[in-house]
């Protein structure tokens, strides 16, 4: 698996993904995060976006980001100082229930920790998101249910 970085001609694909049955209830707004991306390199410059392959297939999407930059509030009582989080998916479906996801979130977290100064980071996904909660739990992540949220 490599994670490259993401480039304006990745857009129409990642739109497509956004359309996937597996995907689509998770990322109920794709042009809001269409937009984000297209902004990369000034307004969203805190957010780094990658694209997923796998034999130089492009099968998902993943970002890191700064918590503090982000403007969420769905950290509870937690202390954010240091705390960076992720987004991802795996968009071609051809690869889910195959253990890339949670190959893609131990690359996500090795970028994390090898280019930023991360105390810790965070991540909350939907509640009935079982999927990606248990990826999270088997990449490594605790549960802080106190919070809401898987940390590392």
């Amino acid at each position: 698996m490599r994670l490259r970085e993401f480039e304006d001609n990745d857009i129409p694909m990642l739109r497509t993904w956004f359309e996937q049955p597996h995907v689509k209830p998770w990322f109920p707004h794709p042009d809001a995060w269409i937009h984000e991306i297209s902004l990369r390199e000034t307004e969203y410059n805190f957010i780094k976006h990658f694209i997923v392959e796998v034999d130089n297939q492009p099968i998902g999407f993943g970002q890191y980001y700064d918590y503090t930059k982000g403007g969420e509030e769905c950290h509870g009582h937690f202390d954010i100082t240091g705390s960076y989080s992720i987004d991802y998916l795996i968009g071609d479906p051809h690869y889910i229930g195959k253990g890339y996801g949670k190959e893609l979130v131990k690359n996500l977290i090795k970028l994390v920790v090898d280019n930023t100064d991360a105390i810790n980071i965070i991540v909350q996904p939907e509640k009935d998101n079982a999927k990606s909660r248990g990826t999270l739990l088997a990449s490594g992540f605790t549960y802080d249910k106190a919070n809401d949220l898987f940390v590392i």
